[in-house]
């Protein structure tokens, strides 16, 4: 079996910019384009196979009609969604669900994410979490646009990483382009947009305000990251994270300046994402070249596989829900 080799889905925002398109050489629309979904089986927003047998198909027909590919998983639908994000301006600080939550109000999975920062400007900075100590104080702060006492504010640079949980409010902010692994979910509940006003419908866009309140985690407390470093022939590799802090998936970042030879081991598929660099791939006798920007699937029947070259990969693996 090949790899799936995926093509992203774009999608244009208020807040995006062209950076895709001059860093990745992506074919996106002639707009601001925020996001790129580059590994994505989530509904009518999923990658397409761009070569080999299933070229063509959408990774969520793939892993609907083809299950045996990702060893015949429980979940229904596929579990993750990576994504990459350019903050051309402020996004809305915003706060996802959790899977209770979800299900029962929206009818879909709740939303546990990570970046990984692959360029900032200098003085870029997140919101990441809040101030407020309880959910009374949460609430008054909110109801009263209290926003430079309720939010924290996070300086960042290149290499940074920040595991986002449901409940988690933040935001990414002007001049910050990331790698997004998530649980494949789009559930957003937009706490605060700035004020600003849509060119396009000339009006602010919705708030989720009540929703917002009812499902942040209050008070915020930084997750306990594990971060480890190991050398693995010609790869070093970060587990930037894994269960049980992280449910939902693995999360590594792979340096290579030279040859790994590896295989899927306990995981049933890998996520592959090339932001940096370039090399090839080989397994079963083919040799793939790998370039910035390639996205791919490595799916469960190949057990075993060679990256070489150099070049900076973030892979993911979905839990062990």
């Amino acid at each position: 079996m090949e790899p799936l080799f995926l093509t992203p889905y774009f999608r244009p925002k208020i807040w995006g910019g062209r950076k895709l398109d001059d860093i990745f050489h992506y074919d996106i629309p002639e707009e601001k384009v925020g996001e790129a979904w580059i590994i994505s089986g989530y509904k009518d927003d999923a990658s397409v196979v761009t070569e080999g047998p299933l070229k063509g198909m959408s990774l969520r027909d793939v892993y609907l009609k083809h299950p045996e590919l990702f060893g015949n998983p429980k979940a229904k639908e596929f579990p993750l969604l990576v994504k990459f994000l350019d903050a051309n301006d402020n996004l809305s600080v915003q706060v996802h669900p959790d899977d209770d939550y979800a299900r029962k109000v929206e009818n879909d999975s709740g939303k546990t994410e990570s970046w990984y920062v692959m360029q900032a400007d200098p003085g870029a900075y997140i919101i990441y979490g809040h101030y407020a100590k309880t959910r009374e104080e949460l609430a008054d702060m909110i109801h009263k646009g209290e926003w430079d006492k309720l939010l924290r504010k996070v300086p960042v640079k290149a290499g940074d990483f920040f595991y986002v949980p449901a409940g988690t409010i933040h935001a990414l902010t002007k001049g910050c382009l990331v790698i997004e692994t998530q649980q494949s979910s789009d559930v957003t509940y937009r706490l605060y947009d700035y004020d600003r006003v849509d060119k396009k419908t000339g009006k602010k866009r919705e708030l989720h305000t009540q929703k917002s309140i009812d499902v942040t985690t209050v008070p915020h407390v930084d997750p306990k990251l594990d971060i480890k470093t190991s050398k693995d022939q010609d790869a070093e590799i970060k587990t930037l994270v894994e269960p049980p802090i992280s449910p939902h998936f693995y999360l590594w970042q792979i340096d290579l300046d030279g040859t790994w030879k590896t295989g899927l081991k306990d995981h049933p598929y890998l996520l592959v994402s090339v932001i940096k660099g370039e090399g090839k791939l080989e397994a079963d006798g083919k040799t793939y070249d790998l370039k910035l920007g390639t996205n791919l699937i490595i799916p469960n029947e190949m057990k075993k596989f060679t990256f070489t070259g150099k070049m900076r990969i973030v892979m993911s693996a979905p839990g062990e829900e």
